[in-house]
Order: C-alpha cells, then sequence, then structure tokens
C-alpha cells in the first residue's frame, strides 16, 4: 500500500521485481540505477551470497516527479528467486503496490517461470488482494538468446489475463525502462 504523507507532500510506492532465480531481477535494478541521473536516487543496496544471487533484495528509491502536487518516491525491490527463500519473497512483497514478473525466455526456464508465477498469485492473496486486478506487468527477460522461446508460446503459458508484457534483454537495457514506466503508470493509476 503508498504511503502518503500529508505534510512532506510525498507518496511512496513499492515496486517488487518477482520471478524465478537468475532470470535477471537484479540485473534490472542494476541497469535502472547505472542510468537515471544521480539527483533522482540513492545508493542501490544489495545483499549477495558468494554466488552473486540476490540474497533478500535489492532497493533503489526513484524520484519521478509530482503527482497532483505530491513528490512521486518509488522504491523498487526485488525477490529472492531460490525456492528455499519463500518466506522471504512473502516479506518482500508485502506491502507492494504493482509487481514486475520478470520471466526468463529461455526454452528450459519455462516450468519455473509457470510455477513463480503461481507462487505468485497465490502470495498477493494472501496479501488479500485479488490477483487478477493487482498491477502487474510481465517482462520476458533475455529475449537476445538464441534458446529465447517464441512470445506466442511465452504468453500461452504465462499470460492468461492479458497482462501488458514488455519484452527485454536486462543486461543490455533493452526494455527496462518500458517495463518501469508501465508498472509506475499502473501504480500511479490506483492511487
Amino acid at each position: 500500500m503508498a504511503l502518503i504523507n500529508v505534510a512532506a507532500h510525498e507518496i511512496h510506492c513499492k515496486i517488487v521485481y518477482y520471478g524465478p532465480g537468475m532470470c535477471g531481477k537484479t540485473t534490472n535494478l542494476q541497469y535502472i540505477h547505472s542510468q537515471i541521473p544521480q539527483a533522482a536516487k540513492t545508493d542501490l543496496l544489495s545483499i549477495a551470497t558468494e554466488t552473486e544471487r540476490t540474497l533478500f533484495f535489492d532497493f533503489l528509491p526513484l524520484d519521478l516527479g509530482k503527482v497532483r502536487g505530491f513528490q512521486t518516491r518509488f522504491h523498487l525491490y526485488t525477490v529472492p528467486g531460490q525456492v528455499l527463500y519463500d518466506r522471504t519473497r512473502v516479506a518482500v512483497l508485502s506491502g507492494a503496490d504493482g509487481v514486475v514478473f520478470v520471466a526468463d525466455s529461455r526454452r528450459d526456464k519455462l516450468e519455473e517461470n509457470v510455477n513463480s508465477l503461481k507462487e505468485l498469485a497465490r502470495n498477493v492473496q494472501k496479501m488479500g488482494k485479488r490477483f487478477q486486478a493487482f498491477p502487474l506487468v510481465l517482462q520476458y527477460n533475455k529475449r537476445d538468446l538464441s534458446t529465447a522461446l517464441p512470445v506466442p508460446i511465452m504468453d500461452k503459458y504465462l499470460n492468461p489475463l492479458h497482462w501488458t508484457r514488455c519484452e527485454a534483454s536486462a543486461l543490455h537495457g533493452t526494455g527496462v525502462f518500458d517495463t518501469l514506466r508501465v508498472i509506475s503508470k499502473l501504480v500511479i493509476s490506483k492511487l
């Protein structure tokens, strides 16, 4: 749920990047952090294991201007993708205003994507929200790889509700800001 500080004229929104392990969630945040002006960001905080996988979350507050006279700040988080960190994913997702589901486009990752999306649906419902109405954008990441599934196949298994989807290669920055723009607009429209 967005936090509105009337005295300071600020709205704080939480966006969570969710998906299976090694799908590119952290890479998205690293790319965003590297490209936005210094005045609009703070440090990118990351807790990683020795194998470079996010253990808890990345947190990147972004200042994206004003909405009806209120300064709007987006706080971007990622969840750990590894299966054993389910409780951490639930905790990070708690209070989210919107989600970017990052799907790994590689053919051999389809089942992991489907399972992670089902888990996301359960976790959103645990928060007392209707999954079908929750602000969500699909990002089909790693589209630059030769093993990437065709988009219609990804849609068949991951997009039955016809969410907005963006094709991306987070490593190269392709589609990263398109995805952020779409989820930001969805979150703001819900406010």
